[in-house]
This record gives C-alpha cells, structure tokens and sequence, in this order.
C-alpha cells in the first residue's frame, strides 16, 4: 500500500487532525530521555477503543509496526519507533470513567497523568499509591506498561500491585478484557499480570480496573546523615530487618547533594556523604513509633539525625528530593547527564556491597557517579554526566554502564527495576533471565505472530 493511500485509511478511522506525517512532528515521536532513536511514518492520536482497534488491525493487516507512547517520559527507548511505523499517541484518551470507592477502586483511560488522578481522588480521602519521580507527566498507561513504582514503594508496592483488570487491544485488532472488580479471582491465567510490565509488545492498554487505598491520617519524615554511602546501606537494611515498614526510604550521594545545594542553596541540605530519607504514614501514634524505631535504627552508624517538625518541612524534604533529575547536570556545567545503567535492583542485604561497587567502577572509569534512588527497595540510580563531545568520555560511559548492569545481576539484581527494558537494557535480558527469555520469546510469538506491536523491545 502506498503511503498516502494508507494516510488516508488513517485518516478515515480517526479524522485528519488526529493524523500526522509531517517531518518535524514525527522528529517529536523519535525519542525519550535514553539513547535509543527511531523514526515513526505516521502519528495517530486516537480517542477511543474502537479507533485504537482499527488502527491496530488495519496495521495488522499491512504487517506496519505499532508503538503505543504515552507521555513520553521514558528513560530506556520503551516507546521510541525503533522500527518505524505508526506511534499510536494514547495521551487523549486521558478520561477517568468511573469512582467506586465503595470497592476502593477507578476505571481509567491510559493518557490520565498519575498526578491528576491523584488530584481528583485527594477530595474523596484516596491516593493512588505508585508514586515515581515524573508523576507530574507520565501516563498510568506509561505506569501500567513499565510497571511503574517510585518512592513510596517500600511500603504500597509497584503497579502490578493496584491493576485489577485490563481492556487491551491485540495485535489482530482484537479486544479483550482480563481481570474483574474483584479483590480475588482465580479464573484462568492471570492475563492482567501478564500484560503489565509487557512495555507494549503484547497488546496496548485502552482501559484499566485501579485500586485506590484511602489517605494516611499521618506522615512524617526523618533525615539521617552518613560518612558514606555503604553506612547507609547498612542502615537501610538494619531498619527493614527490625520489622519497621517506611512509606519510603531514599538516598542521596555526596554527589547528589551537592548538585541540589548548588541549584538551590536554599534547600541546604546537610553535607554528609549519603542522606537517607526516611517517610512514616499512619495513624499519628503508629507515625510516632516508626520515626523513633528509625531513629533507634540508625543512631550508631548516622552521623545526624532530624525529623521534620511539620508539614512545611516534610514537604521542603521530599521537594529536595524531587530536585534531583534537574540538579544532577549542575554540578559541572561542562557535563550532561546522559541515562545509561541507571535503574539497576539488588536484594536487600546487598545494597552495601552494590554501593561499594559502584564508588570501585567510578574510581577505576575516572567518571563521576551520582547514586540515589528507592534504596528501601533496592533500586538505585547511577547518574553519570559526561561532555557529550568527548568521544572517550562516551566509552567511559558505556564500560561503567556495562559493569554496573552486569554487577547487578551477578549479585541476584537486575538490569532495570522500574523503568523498562525497552531497547537500552535488552542486551542484559539473556544474562538475567536465562532460558526463561525463551519461554517469553514463545508468548511474544503467540499473542505477536507477526511481530508488530513495539518491535525491537525486551529482546522479544
């Protein structure tokens, strides 16, 4: 079919203002915060199931590439069109269809931005608990996707843990529905687990069944400061192992808190060479307790000990926290960051070692390492900035990504413990996985025969 034949099949399903192929408008689609690239042909903006469906099966019918984008935030090439094609732009369908807090749960489209559902469910005394640094951008769909967490996952858990139902449309153009309203239900295989965390490759989400937990009566946070960062890590796991449950649990680098201080000194957060932060939520007798085991918890091995004293404080704590993905490149403005091996996990007890590594592969690259992130879970992220046009300084890079990846998994982690596999980290998934890879490979080829839904992703 030529291509303007096919424009106008486009055209047809959703309207001309919904299509695009003009060369500075798909430029936009090509690429997120990694390094992966890819040029789309045309661009669609649907605004309901049935369009998605015909699009999808038209596509299917021509064997055309499919990549579903939400917002675009990613870090690791999830919805960048390595293979061309069509992007299907999922952020109109942005509607939240239903509140039924009497089953503590939302019908959502997949173009809501996580942190206007939480706007509109904060009157009712709800939240929805997945919390992740670009909240006030990325789409649930993008959540559901990735299986998105983020800071308060210590405590609530990642994505999959608030998704009880899916409508997703396959690669064929079919719709189906996994899941129920139910808490529990144990008919059939567990599709709705199946198909969050699939980055796109297996169906694309229209529509989703979510989990609300009403508000904390309380919160709190406490700051702790450390001589290093494997003190910290030796704190965290101390803390978790008495049996003491954080909201959240962040750390900060030497690093890291130098670059908030230097974009704003007004933060002034402690000089240390790690903080951890620390949140608490409750009933205010519960909050109490946990500040004070915490701060039991880490009194031999912090240096300084605070707790925010209110609200206005709590929240100056976490906005610094919140800093870090602008801060990052400011401490050396001749060097960018660049988003590479920087989302790995590893078991609890090994976060000191995984950190001492980290200052090892740092020292032995002679490039500099920006570490915080979700230490209570075990996820951490490597920032490094580089001077984009220094050849060597690209090969440094990508070494110390490599050794961190593959330092993760040789501990029991992972490449990527939050933002996706995508096209970045795909390399890593035969090490990781094993011959479990296979058995994905196998279930890509039974819902994607043809192979058109996000092709060149998680190494399916």
């Amino acid at each position: 079919m030529q291509k303007t034949d096919l424009l106008d099949k486009l055209q047809e399903i959703v309207g001309n203002e919904r299509v695009s192929a003009s060369a500075a408008e798909l430029y936009c689609y090509s690429f997120d915060a990694s390094q992966v690239r890819g040029m789309p042909e045309f661009v669609i903006r649907p605004v309901s199931t049935a369009q998605v469906a015909d699009v999808v099966r038209l596509a299917w019918e021509k064997g055309i590439p499919v990549t579903a984008r939400g917002a675009g935030t990613g870090l690791a090439g999830g919805s960048v069109p390595v293979e061309g094609g069509i992007v299907l732009d999922m952020s109109s369908m942005n509607r939240i269809i239903e509140m039924d807090f009497d089953n503590l749960q939302v019908v959502v489209e997949p173009g809501i931005v996580q942190e206007k559902l939480n706007l509109a469910l904060e009157p009712y005394g709800f939240f929805f608990p997945p919390d992740p640094g670009s909240s006030a951008m990325c789409t649930l769909g993008g959540l559901i996707a990735n299986n998105g967490s983020g800071m308060r996952s210590v405590k609530y858990g990642t994505t999959r843990n608030y998704v009880l139902g899916l409508e997703v449309v396959l690669a064929d153009g079919t719709v189906i529905n996994t899941g129920s309203k139910t808490i529990k239900s144990v008919a059939g295989y567990s599709l709705t687990d199946l198909f969050v965390g699939s980055e796109g490759t297996l169906g694309i989400v229209t529509k989703a069944i979510l989990k609300v937990r009403a508000l904390p009566r309380e919160r709190s946070v406490l700051l702790a400061s450390f001589e290093n960062p494997e003190l910290a890590g030796k704190a965290v796991v101390k803390v978790l192992s008495s049996g003491i449950v954080p909201s959240a649990c962040e750390i900060l680098d030497s690093n890291i808190i130098d670059a908030i201080n230097t974009y704003d000194p007004k933060v002034g957060l402690p000089r240390a060479g790690a903080i951890l932060m620390f949140e608490v939520d409750g009933t205010e007798s519960a909050v109490r307790e946990g500040i004070a085991m915490i701060e039991d918890a880490c009194s031999s091995l912090a240096t300084g000990i605070r707790a925010a004293t209110n609200k206005k404080e709590r929240e100056e704590i976490w906005a610094a926290r919140r800093l870090v993905g602008a801060a990052v490149s400011r401490l050396d403005p001749m060097r960018t960051r660049v988003y590479v091996g920087e989302d790995i996990g590893v078991p609890i007890k090994e976060i000191p070692r995984m950190l001492h590594k980290v200052s090892e592969i740092s020292e032995e690259f002679d490039i500099p390492i920006m570490t915080y992130g979700h230490i209570g879970d075990g996820n951490l992220h490597t920032g490094m900035c580089i001077d984009v046009l220094d050849d060597k300084d690209w090969e440094k890079l990508n070494k110390a990504a490599d050794k961190i990846h593959r330092t993760a998994i040789s501990i029991g982690g992972t490449v990527t413990a939050e933002h996706g596999v995508g096209g970045a980290r795909a390399e890593y998934l035969e090490l990781e996985l094993g011959k479990a890879l296979d058995v994905m490979i196998l279930i890509k080829k039974a819902l994607d025969p043809k192979g058109i839904l996000n092709p060149g992703k998680m190494g399916v």
